[in-house]
């Protein structure tokens, strides 16, 4: 085998792989993954790099560590240690082998509250130790904006940073001792006064002491390099200090001892307006000495409209702390009192304070599309200058882009001097990888020459290494490589980064995927028309990842149920780009790594609005879906359940709900329907109403203004015309919701219709009026349809024959131009989003989608002075992911805030998701999804809570595995109101 890490993917023969892979599982206890969805999931950090590797380990303790170190040095390969994933340098990728500690080391070992320390395990989540740390007060200081997420031993590798390093410093500020373990084996234990320096490390540094206090620039973010000049006498000669930010390429931690810093009791936010960025950067620095927290920037071009800040063109967040609100609150006013600003506001409600932190926090996703939708890079990603001299950097930096045509949006931790910004780079055509080599060298010389660092955060890896001459010169370089060959002289440990690096243009993860565009259903109007562009939208920050979910968050459920990359947004985002590039998932779309790792995406749209970048995996695993199985044959579940609409009209036609729901409630015979049906025999089947909606609605009397709620028909109301969608769990199974709808609509002064049934065999009927016999007698009925349960198992051809027949049935409702509210939101998102995206090219598809109403959105907009009868309850339940993903809440939010209806609904998803729960062999992820949010909040409700579930799904999932009936909004409402009646 080779020793060097860029040639080992390539070059190793599948005899020297099944006897590493070989090796490996017989000397560790932990999982060794040499298949290719293992592979697969970590070719790629957040950067823009990509690398191949052997094979992936995730050992248990320490003693993995050394045995598999043991058996990659006698076969000469490289090992790279991998925490969360999030590095934008390229560092977290190799072609060896590469350690995962984000399975077993996760523990926090110790917490010392009297000495303010903790003992943490590489691959432990920030976020955890953040709240195991907060009940004593305490927290720990650095604080990347992938706290959810970034792991103790990441940060460590890569010295991080955060917004709150202007009060706390980086992570080696935090560092008290470190356990590692060599290449060689050698198990150290490193800290102050040369405690467990390798053999010849001292002697390196004293023989180097002149240049180590010289060759340093002096600011706050200074990563670049090894931090050789922490071995100084001066400061301790702290090996555990100059450790951090090696990247890996020194030793491998396996345990960290950190100090914690006092979290202030009470927070404020005071968010200052200024003209433009260059101006907010020129005042960050002045407002240091007042002690904030966070002196954070951010331009327009990332914030979002409605976002609540004051008037301006930039903003620095700063953030004050004090023992209480009042004394964190006066401490803003000072700061607002000190800046020269265009406008400001001071927040202290925790929970507006976050809203506004998670707009900063999502920048390194939201920076990855410029405001016309192209995409921008990383690979300049965190360059920091003293913070005296941002603002003028920042001009220069301007000028630059532009002399090479280029553009990006500044944001960042402006009190450090540390700027992020993603460039929209062509890294796709050998012309445009030249230029980003030219603005590369040239942006280097710019930092240098305002005394700056290449990497302020986010280390060097591949991106910045080679430039690193150009900032430290050749000599003190030199003295890199001599460090890295006293502590792995053998250079096994991740090869390529901060010495002898490979070229910053090289092993561009781009690079490998197809040349043209590929075949495709959807539209991807966001992307062009083009997947390869929908896929590259997942750039690795992996929000998805999250193991919590706070407020009406949703992405991504599958992942919190299961701990495993596989099942999260990135790791399928990973798979597609593998199956493109097709050297490593090598059957197109006929993988089966891509449709494991697709098989337990619940498509609940949760990752098209959380996450940052806007990956729509919901879209991409039915685009999968449907050249998976194109010509060939389908799992038993998407003849089933992917058609169920058509099942449940012909039985509704037969009149067979009786006979259907006698059989399911016969125990053998539901088992027998189940297999054949591909369904989990866990799960109930539920029951056909005896009556559907529309034939409830087809025997209503007409009523009156003040009739009783039971006489039935369209009123003769004056107001607005609503067209109301008989969706299939509405017409079939739950047709509860669809009257209480009438009931309440029309209670609001709106007159209630349904859609055309009657569908022409050629052209149209007209306007909805004519009577021509000829057309009456030809036409066939039809119903409307969206489509959702085709698009979910991918069968997108029935799909698109489902909404164009839709559409042809709507045709007089859109000439009419009446809004059409959709109560189940799973439909109303389909009708919103899949419909004009699977038809383009037919204009009467945008027009249906923007006629599409929620049933509170319908209130709102067309009955804006009716009051809904008071409830004066407490609710629990949760928002439908759909919901929250495509159609938002605000208009149920203030319609159940005016019904007297309090408290919040949870995020997540039910794990029900259509067809998902009821499919063969995902009971256990979706009982798992339901107890991650859904089933604790129904369990923590008040007694007398309104339990609140407009998705089937979630009813279903409340009534299946918790015995509670959820109801629809229509539905408590429309009880109200009765109640009202009846006490008249």
């Amino acid at each position: 085998m080779t020793d060097r890490g860029e040639e080992v993917a390539g070059d190793v023969r599948d005899a020297d792989v099944a006897a590493l892979a070989g090796a490996l599982r017989k000397a560790v206890r932990g999982e060794v993954g040499f298949d290719v969805t293992a592979r697969a999931l970590v070719t790629m950090d957040a950067s823009n790099y990509r690398r191949v590797p052997l094979g992936v380990v995730a050992p248990r303790d320490a003693d993995d560590v050394a045995a598999v170190l043991e058996v990659c040095r006698e076969r000469g390969v490289p090992v790279v240690a991998r925490g969360g994933g999030t590095s934008i340098a390229g560092q977290a990728t190799g072609t060896g082998v590469v350690l995962d500690f984000t399975r077993h080391m996760t523990a926090l070992v110790e917490l010392d509250p009297g000495s303010r320390t903790a003992v943490v395990q590489p691959g432990l989540v920030l976020d955890r130790l953040q709240e195991a740390a907060a009940p004593h007060g305490l927290r720990f200081g650095p604080d990347p904006s992938t706290h959810s997420r970034c792991t103790l031993g990441g940060m460590i590798g890569n010295n991080s940073c955060g917004s709150h390093s202007v009060a706390w410093g980086t992570t080696a500020d935090s560092v008290r001792e470190l356990s590692v373990i060599t290449a060689r084996g050698r198990r150290l234990r490193l800290g102050q006064g040369w405690a467990g320096a390798p053999d010849g490390l001292r002697e390196l540094a004293e023989g180097e002491l002149a240049r180590l206090r010289t060759g340093f620039p002096e600011l706050p973010r200074r990563i670049s390099g090894y931090a050789l000049d922490a071995l100084l006498p001066e400061k301790g000669a702290d090996v555990a200090r100059s450790f951090c930010g090696s990247e890996g390429t020194l030793g491998i931690l396996t345990e960290a001892v950190v100090r914690l810093v006092d979290s202030p009791r009470a927070r404020a936010l005071a968010v200052l307006a200024y003209a433009d960025e260059s101006a907010a950067a020129e005042a960050a620095a002045g407002l240091l000495p007042l002690g904030p927290l966070t002196v954070e920037g951010m331009a327009a071009d990332l914030v979002p409209a409605g976002a609540g800040l004051p008037g301006g063109g930039a903003w620095l967040f700063v953030e004050t702390g004090g023992k209480t609100a009042a004394e964190a609150r006066a401490r803003a006013e000072e700061i607002v009192r000190a800046a020269d600003v265009v406008d400001s506001l001071v927040v202290t409600d925790p929970a507006a304070q976050r809203s506004l932190w998670r707009i900063r926090e999502d920048a390194a996703g939201t920076a990855t599309r410029m405001p016309d939708g192209s995409e921008a890079w990383p690979g300049w990603e965190d360059c920091a200058v003293p913070p005296a001299r941002l603002g003028g950097y920042l001009r220069e930096f301007r000028a630059l882009l532009a002399a090479h045509g280029l553009r990006g949006t500044p944001y960042g931790h402006f009190g450090d001097g540390c700027i992020h910004v993603r460039v929209d780079f062509d890294l796709l055509t050998e012309a445009g990888v030249g230029r980003f080599r030219r603005f590369s060298e040239k942006l280097a010389g710019l930092v240098v020459a305002h005394g700056g660092s290449l990497s302020g955060e986010h280390g060097d890896g591949q991106a910045r290494a080679e430039l690193l001459p150009r900032m430290y010169g050749a000599e003190m370089v030199g003295l890199f490589e001599r460090a890295k060959a006293v502590w792995d002289p053998d250079d096994l440990l991740n090869p390529g980064m901060l010495v002898r690096p490979a070229r910053l243009d090289e092993n561009l993860r781009f690079s490998v995927l197809p040349r043209r565009p590929v075949d495709v259903a959807f539209a991807y109007p966001s992307d062009g028309g083009d997947f390869r562009a929908a896929v590259r939208r997942c750039v690795g920050v992996a929000k998805c990842r999250t193991t919590t979910v706070s407020g009406p968050a949703v992405m991504c459920p599958s992942f919190r149920a299961t701990g495993e990359e596989e099942h999260s947004t990135r790791g399928r985002a990973r798979l597609l780009h593998e199956m493109l590039a097709g050297d490593l998932v090598t059957d197109g779309w006929q993988s089966r790594e891509v449709l494991g790792a697709l098989d337990l995406c619940l498509s609940c749209k949760g990752c098209r609005s959380d996450c940052p970048a806007g990956v729509d995996m919901a879209t991409y695993k039915a685009e999968f879906l449907y050249h998976h199985y194109a010509g060939r044959r389908r799992p038993a579940a998407h003849y089933s359940m992917g058609r169920l609409p058509e099942w449940l009209r012909w039985a509704s036609r037969a009149h067979l709900a009786p006979l259907l729901n006698t059989l399911a409630a016969t125990r053998p015979l539901a088992g027998l329907g189940k297999h054949l049906a591909g369904t989990a025999p866990e799960r109930d089947i539920p029951r056909l109403a005896p009556r559907t909606f529309t034939t409830w609605w087809r025997k209503r009397k007409p009523t009156t203004p003040g009739a009783s709620p039971t006489e039935s028909a369209p009123t003769s109301t004056p107001g607005d015309l609503v067209v109301l969608w008989p969706d299939t769990f509405t017409e079939h199974l739950a047709p509860s919701v669809g009257q209480a709808a009438v009931r309440v609509l029309e209670a609001a002064g709106l007159r209630v219709a349904l859609p055309p049934t009657l569908l022409p065999r050629k052209g149209a009927i007209g306007d909805g009026r004519t009577r021509s016999a000829a057309a009456l007698l030809t036409a066939r009925r039809a119903r409307v349809c969206c489509g959702l349960t085709y698009v979910s198992t991918g069968q997108l051809d029935r799909a698109r024959t489902v909404l164009r027949r839709t559409l042809d049935l709507m045709e007089p409702v859109l000439r009419a131009g009446a809004p059409v509210v959709v109560l189940e939101p799973s439909c109303a998102a389909a009708l919103r989003t899949d419909l004009p995206e699977l038809l383009p090219d037919d204009p009467r598809a945008a027009r249906l989608s923007a006629t599409v109403l929620t049933f509170a959105e319908t209130l709102e907009r067309h009955a804006p002075h009716w009051t809904p009868p008071a409830v004066d309850r407490p609710v629990a339940g949760q928002t439908h992911c759909h919901q929250h993903a495509v159609l938002g809440d605000g208009p149920d939010r203030r319609l159940r805030a005016a019904a007297g209806l309090t408290g919040e609904l949870s995020g997540g998803c039910c794990g029900l998701a259509g067809d998902f729960g009821f499919e063969k062999g995902h009971f256990d992820v979706s009982r798992a999804c339901a107890e991650d949010q859904l089933l604790p909040s129904v369990r923590q409700a008040p007694e007398d809570a309104v339990i609140l579930a407009d998705g089937f799904s979630c009813r279903t999932q409340l009534d299946q595995l918790a015995g509670v009936r959820g109801r629809h909004l229509a539905e408590v409402l429309a009880e109200a109101l009765d109640r009202a009646d009846g006490s008249r």
